[in-house]
């Protein structure tokens, strides 16, 4: 069990399941493995930890399964076979359904003001390779990666420190560890849950091999010669990739691991990890399927393939515009498509460039009321009749109902549809001058035609503008929509020339107050609205601009504040205020949010019928436990 002290003791933090030692569950041996027994596999109960994490699944309205089988998936591209890393969700600390931070591959952890985090790892745990697994894992990544400059020349990550200073980290004992900060650091736990994380421990007695403090000089050039790399660095790194799912022999904690081989790259199995910390009351190591086969395919034929019944289990590469097909293919093919609300703050998000080099447009997009006027001028039911056949939520860019952050009028302030107050508000701007077709004049003389870049990627958002665009001329707006790429978007962005873009919105709608609000102020470069300003934010000052905007000024000072909090009742003080200015001051202008993403499922139980689909918080399948999903 958990024993907190400090700000989670309130229930944000709590027990992750039941806390029985291996020795009170009478295990069974899975019977994919039974063959290994005793050849190259010790038997379940000394596979699983000494304190395994003992799942309720009848508690939760699931089932206990039975393991075996396979699941087929499709893939766009072969990277995204690090998908299953994702979907796999092993975390030290993770998400639930319900958006509560538990322990998973950590037994416990011990929070005193925020400042010091004692992890205390299960005694017995194993690598995938069947090593222990043990505070050593920590110690390599902290005292051997994370502060060494040959492989972080940049030093330590943000969430590792507090005040700009970093921690004192101890080891305790085999499963101890802590660190310990003068400050609070309430960035620590909310990165080690998130769908990539930080990965703060390592498999040392692999990677050693490949580290210079551990390995003979000689047989490292040699290793970094056949692998084609310039010195051992670059040569412990490419090894070193717990996220990519690209190195086979590195060992893993996560449920499934990658099997050497593939058709040429085409075709990755994902293996059962025979050491998996998760069992079920019934004495059942998890996760109860045996195989994962990812197998790429070209995007665009994904959703024929899925209706044809190729899958078992489906949501990459397929969207809202597939639902009827796929609708039409359940009883053919013997599939259910299930429909998740996405967790987005906004399925499109029109961003104007508050840090527009050209001084008009960056004049305007400043005006609150330029900004009210372009949100009052759009139809947002029309276009969630038009191409969400009404099952969206018309509104703001911003928190969901799901968040227990919000409040009704996050989502309607300045979000109605009224042309007339639009155009009152434009010609209150000065913005009175109109060409003969209708369209206003900016101050200098130029038309108000507005240039909204997209990355092409998305045939809804081009849709999208095309009915904007329409209820804008009632306006005196012209758009023109102009598709790209994202990268080329991004540059533009960071060169002021960028002027709106359209994206999709805040990718955390669903936020709780103790996660950060990183995306609701100026932090980083690659957000499309204040690039500039988040570059100067992510750089201390060396690039970008410095913000001279008063809103944007003050939602940085609040990202600080709570980076320097010690109380959820300070955390949520600080994200309502955020929230608030995001609201009056329409910052994004958000369309349409709460679309279904379509989950095809076939033969699989414990698959909820309603979930979260997100990446952060959420990990696609992850938060719902893609391990504990089984065939009937």
């Amino acid at each position: 069990m958990i024993r907190v002290i400090g700000h989670f003791a309130a229930g944000a933090f709590m027990a992750a399941a039941l806390a029985l030692p291996a020795g009170a569950l009478e295990f069974k041996e899975t019977p994919s493995l039974s063959s290994r027994v005793g050849k190259d596999l010790p038997p379940v109960a000394e596979r699983v930890p000494q304190e395994p994490l003992v799942v309720e699944l009848e508690e939760r309205g699931r089932k206990i399964g039975k393991p075996g089988g396979k699941i087929d998936t499709l893939i766009g591209r072969a990277k995204d076979v690090r998908l299953i890393n994702v979907w796999g969700y092993a975390r030290l600390v993770g998400y639930t359904d319900q958006l509560e931070l538990k322990p998973d591959i950590l037994r416990d952890v011990e929070v005193e003001d925020d400042k010091v985090f004692t992890l205390h790892l299960r005694k017995g745990h194993k690598w995938s390779d069947g090593h222990p697994f043990t505070s050593e894992d920590i110690r390599f990544w902290y005292e051997d990666i994370a502060t060494n400059p040959d492989l972080q020349p940049t030093g330590l990550p943000r969430f590792m420190l507090s005040g700009d200073k970093p921690p004192v980290f101890e080891v305790v004992d085999e499963t101890t560890v802590r660190f310990s900060w003068d400050q609070p650091n309430p960035l620590l736990l909310p990165e080690l849950a998130k769908s990539r994380p930080p990965f703060i421990y390592r498999p040392a007695h692999y990677l050693k091999q490949f580290h210079a403090k551990y390995a003979d000089a000689a047989k490292l050039e040699a290793m970094a010669e056949r692998e084609k790399v310039r010195g051992w660095a670059p040569l412990f790194n490419k090894k070193d990739e717990m996220y990519d799912a690209m190195n086979p022999d590195l060992p893993s904690l996560q449920p499934w691991v990658r099997k050497r081989g593939g058709e040429e790259g085409r075709r990755f199995v994902l293996v059962r990890n025979p050491y998996y910390h998760r069992v079920d009351t019934a004495g059942q190591q998890l996760p109860y399927v045996d195989e994962v086969i990812m197998t790429v395919a070209d995007g665009k034929i994904i959703p024929a393939k899925t209706q044809a019944g190729e899958v078992e289990l489906q949501a990459r590469n397929i969207g809202f515009s597939d639902i009827t097909v796929l609708k039409q293919g359940e009883a053919q093919s013997g599939y259910k498509t299930y429909l998740w609300p996405i967790s987005k703050g906004s399925e499109i998000s029109l961003l104007p460039n508050l840090t527009a080099k050209d001084p008009v447009w960056r004049e305007l997009n400043r005006d609150t009321r330029f900004r009210h006027a372009l949100s009052l001028g759009i139809d947002r039911d029309l276009i969630n009749k038009v191409l969400y056949f009404g099952f969206g939520r018309p509104g703001n860019d911003i928190v969901l109902p799901l968040s227990p952050l919000y409040e009704d009028h996050y989502r309607s302030d300045w979000a109605g549809y009224d042309p007339q107050e639009a155009n009152a508000l434009l010609d209150e701007i000065g913005l009175t001058k109109r060409r003969g077709d209708g369209i206003r004049l900016l101050p200098d003389g130029r038309p108000l035609e507005i240039i909204v870049e997209t990355a092409g990627e998305d045939q809804t958002q081009l849709d999208a503008l095309e009915l904007i665009a329409e209820t804008w001329k009632g306006i005196g707006v012209k758009l023109f929509a102009k598709p790209s790429q994202r990268d080329t978007i991004r540059d533009r962005a960071m060169s002021g020339d960028l002027v709106m873009s359209v994206w999709s919105g805040f990718e955390n709608g669903i936020p709780t107050p103790d996660m950060p609000p990183e995306d609701y102020a100026p932090t980083q470069g690659v957000f499309l609205s204040w690039a500039l300003w988040g570059d100067y934010y992510e750089t201390d000052g060396k690039s970008g601009e410095k913000p001279d905007w008063k809103p944007a000024e003050r939602l940085i000072e609040l990202y600080n504040s709570w980076l320097a909090s010690s109380s959820r009742d300070e955390r949520e003080k600080i994200w309502k205020e955020m929230l608030d200015i995001h609201a009056r001051e329409t910052i994004h202008i958000g369309l349409v949010s709460e679309v279904r993403q379509p989950v095809v499922v076939k033969g699989l139980e414990n698959v909820p019928k309603e979930g979260i689909y997100g990446w952060d918080p959420g990990a696609h399948f992850g938060i719902h436990r893609m391990d504990e999903f089984f065939f009937q």
